[in-house]
């Protein structure tokens, strides 16, 4: 047996999978250092400690990838040492471990804007967009240093694993050869499975994403733990939509009251427009930040801050999701994003009630605007799912000299035929997504030096598109619909970060709300302080159009004197998030996993364990029954009206 024993083999085999783990703590070293702002590490003691954690989460990515190459490298080939089978392996070690390894690098720069790592949701994203070539040269162009470290990194790998050659040579005698390769391979059959799962109990589940919190003091360094091709691979093909019993449904009713009834009385219904700005974090606007003591604070949207002195604005809203799509449910149909996007389930298809179909129930004409290819982003099939009667995307436009050669029309033209084409039957209720407040940060070469660069790249394409609303309001103070229109405005989801204040874990969802009418019988001025998120917006205007049934909502109506509970939710990718009272709790589907003082933005004093009072145990209580709720609904396709009752 010791004679037919492949020691150089396996110790070479060994050496090429231990440079996998080397150039993987090398990315996950560069990806923390190019998000150091937003990811705080305190020392280099904390750092080597998620290092080592992160081992686990590495070994399970690098045994997908190399399941394969491992394979080759100890079945009994007999020729496994010739030239041209070494040859063969190490093409198929460098193309698997060069493209999964490519997808750490990118989350270098996307980082910044996903808030998270890499998931198998990029697809759903990427097969709606017809310009991702173009996209991704752009990307490469504006960052090369990315790269150049995966180029001069790939070299070195290279260099390495040339450095450790199988010198050719026959088995001495093949019975031997072939009894201790099966031995051999059953062996590494076990620590491969075991790699994958994260380790051989059966009682335990396989490590996902939810893991990578466990070893950290601050929800952020998950993601340092993690490393993009684990995050990429563990959800694909996943589903987290499952039914769970925490509580029974007259808690339910009680604390999180599903359903909302407002009787406000409405003579002459209004018109609504709905505005959910691209990227527009509440970051950017000086009337959102008066009061947070931010040293040399600058705002970059003069006419949203002269807006807001006539609106009711709310200076501490939340965004529900974090990626467009997440923002259309959140604003218009009232459901929020968790780990996995509702919008990509297989649930999405379904009855919903949301402002669309109340506003058509009453008689409104609805429609959707975004200057993008129609169908880009997903929302031409989900506009179709909530009942848009309208849809008016490039194709409608119809100028293509207009289009900013990569997402979409510019914000300035395409505002200005949404101003002079809505309004043809009254009622009605429209909304435009925006789009040149986004990579690549670009704004028409006619305003080139109009704008402040400012302190980061998307300071200047906010600017342009705040420029646009004011030129778009221009326009529609000349309708004859406009007197009589409610506007809303808030972000979709957040983009870059420059001020301290907004690296919080919590403040990365941190978007404007702003309600305006020039008529003001509906009473929208004033700041409110109080906890709001954009699942508020479909209630609060089903509320001012004088909608009487119930409405399904898990938000509430920012403007009834019926205080339904405020539930804050939203999800980092890994965990859900709820703000309930005066605190924050953070949720991994089972059990509550951090208890944090409201005010404690940042999740930096985790109070679980250290304090427990009537109100932490019944918030605890109420987020999980919140979550059961949620997945109960999606699931049994619970979203429409509650069935019609007599009256």
């Amino acid at each position: 047996m010791k004679k037919g024993f492949r020691k150089q083999e396996i110790l070479v085999l060994g050496y090429r999978i231990f440079l996998t783990y080397f150039f993987y703590q090398i990315s996950r070293f560069l990806f923390w250092y190019f998000n150091k702002d937003l990811i705080k590490i305190d020392s280099v003691s904390d750092y080597i400690k998620l290092a080592y954690h992160g081992i686990a989460f590495d070994t399970t990515a690098i045994l997908y990838v190399n399941s394969l190459f491992i394979l080759l490298s100890l079945l009994p080939l007999v020729i496994n040492t010739k030239k041209v089978f070494q040859k063969i392996l190490f093409w198929i070690y460098f193309v698997t471990n060069g493209i999964a390894y490519s997808m750490n690098f990118g989350d270098f720069i996307y980082y910044k804007f996903s808030q998270s790592r890499l998931t198998s949701a990029a697809l759903q994203v990427a097969e709606h967009e017809s310009n991702l070539s173009k996209t991704f040269m752009i990307s490469v162009g504006e960052h090369p240093f990315v790269l150049i470290w995966f180029v001069v990194l790939m070299g070195l790998w290279v260099f390495l694993y040339k450095k450790l050659k199988i010198e050719e040579q026959k088995p001495a005698k093949l019975l031997p050869y072939f009894l201790s390769s099966i031995v051999i391979l059953c062996i590494t059959a076990v620590l491969v499975v075991g790699g994958i799962r994260g380790d051989f109990k059966h009682s335990t589940r396989p490590i996902n994403m939810v893991d990578a919190n466990r070893f950290v003091t601050n929800p952020l360094q998950g993601n340092v733990v993690l490393n993009s091709t684990f995050s990429f691979f563990r959800t694909l093909g996943t589903n987290s939509f499952k039914e769970v019993h925490f509580v029974d449904e007259k808690y339910i009713e009680e604390n999180v009251q599903p359903y909302k009834v407002y009787d406000r009385k409405v003579e002459h219904r209004p018109n609504i427009v709905i505005f959910i700005v691209e990227s527009f974090g509440r970051e950017y606007s000086g009337a959102f930040n008066k009061d947070k003591n931010i040293k040399d604070y600058i705002s970059y949207t003069p006419f949203i801050d002269s807006l807001a002195t006539q609106s009711l604005i709310f200076p501490n809203a939340f965004a529900n999701g974090r990626q467009s799509i997440h923002g259309m449910s959140s604003v218009l149909a009232g459901i929020p994003s968790l780990t996995d996007a509702f919008t990509g389930s297989p649930y999405s298809n379904q009855k919903i009630q949301s402002i669309v179909s109340v506003c058509n129930e009453l008689g409104y004409d609805t429609s959707f605007y975004h200057g993008a290819p129609n169908g880009s982003m997903g929302f031409l099939g989900f506009g179709n799912i909530l009942g848009f009667k309208h849809y008016f995307g490039k194709t409608e436009y119809n100028h293509d000299e207009d289009f900013d050669g990569m997402w979409a029309i510019w914000d300035e033209p395409f505002l200005q035929y949404f101003a002079k084409n809505v309004g043809k039957t009254q009622p009605f209720m429209t909304t435009v997504f925006t789009a040149s407040s986004h990579h690549p940060f670009k704004i028409p070469e006619k305003y080139q030096g109009k704008f402040k660069k400012g302190k980061i790249e998307m300071h200047e394409p906010i600017q342009y598109t705040d420029y646009a609303i004011k030129k778009y309001f221009e326009t529609a103070k000349k309708q004859p619909w406009f007197n009589n229109t409610i506007f809303v405005f808030t972000g979709d989801h957040t983009n870059q970060v420059y001020y301290p204040e907004y690296e919080k874990a919590m403040n990365r969802f941190a978007v404007p709300l702003i309600f305006y009418s020039p008529n003001p019988e509906y009473q929208l001025k004033g700041e409110n302080p109080e906890t709001a998120q954009q699942i508020d917006i479909y209630p609060t205007l089903a509320d001012l159009i004088g909608y009487n049934k119930p409405l399904r909502s898990w938000g509430r109506s920012l403007v009834s004197e019926k205080k339904y509970p405020s539930i804050v939710v939203n999800s980092d990718g890994t965990s859900e998030q709820f703000i309930i009272g005066n605190y924050i709790y953070r949720f991994d589907g089972k059990e509550i996993i951090g208890v944090y003082d409201k005010s404690d933005l940042g999740l930096e004093n985790n109070l679980i364990g250290k304090l427990k009072t009537p109100e932490i145990e019944k918030g605890k209580q109420t987020a999980k029954a919140w979550y059961q709720d949620y997945m109960n609904r999606v699931i049994n396709r619970k979203l429409s009206e509650p069935k019609k009752t007599a009256r």
